[in-house]
C-alpha cells in the first residue's frame, strides 16, 4: 500500500513538471509557428517526457518500444474522461464552465494513472499484482535510450 501511494504521488510530480514541460515548450514553438502546430508539437514534445519519467520514476521499470506505443493510450483516456466530465458537470450539473474543466482534470487522474500503471508496469508471469514485490521489472538498460 505504501508503495502504491509513493507511485501516486509521483504520477502527481511528473503530471506537474509535464504541464510545465508542454507549456514552456508551447511558449517557446509558439513565435515561430501557428499555435495550433506548437499546441501539438509541445502536446508531443512533452509526451514522450512524461513516458520516460513514468516508466523510470513513477513506476520504476524500463522503457521498451510495445510501451511507447501504447503510451498515448493515457492521453486518450485522460481527454476522453475530462470531455465526458466536462459535459456532465456544464450540462447536468449546471456548474459553471470556467470551473468544470479543473474538476474534470482532477476526476480524470484516477482514471489516466490506472490505464499508464497498466501499460508500463509489466506482469510477471504468475504475479497477482503490479506491485513492487510480484510485478515490477528490475532494472535494466532501456531499449529505448
Amino acid at each position: 500500500m505504501r508503495d502504491q501511494l509513493g507511485q501516486i504521488i509521483r504520477f502527481g510530480v511528473v503530471g506537474g513538471i509535464n504541464t510545465g514541460t508542454f507549456f514552456g515548450c508551447y511558449l517557446l514553438l509558439h513565435p515561430w509557428m501557428p499555435y495550433f502546430a506548437a499546441y501539438t508539437l509541445a502536446f508531443l514534445l512533452s509526451m514522450v517526457g512524461s513516458f520516460f519519467l513514468n516508466t523510470y520514476f513513477t513506476y520504476r521499470t524500463r522503457p521498451t518500444w510495445k510501451k511507447f506505443a501504447l503510451f498515448p493510450l493515457t492521453n486518450v483516456t485522460n481527454y476522453a474522461v475530462q470531455s465526458a466530465g466536462l459535459y456532465a458537470l456544464v450540462t447536468w450539473a449546471g456548474m459553471d464552465d470556467r470551473i468544470a474543466p479543473l474538476v474534470a482534470a482532477v476526476v480524470a487522474i484516477p482514471f489516466t494513472y490506472l490505464i499508464s500503471r497498466r501499460i508500463l508496469v509489466s506482469r510477471s508471469p504468475g504475479a497477482e499484482d503490479d506491485g513492487p514485490e510480484s510485478g515490477m521489472e528490475e532494472r535494466q538498460p532501456s531499449r529505448l535510450a
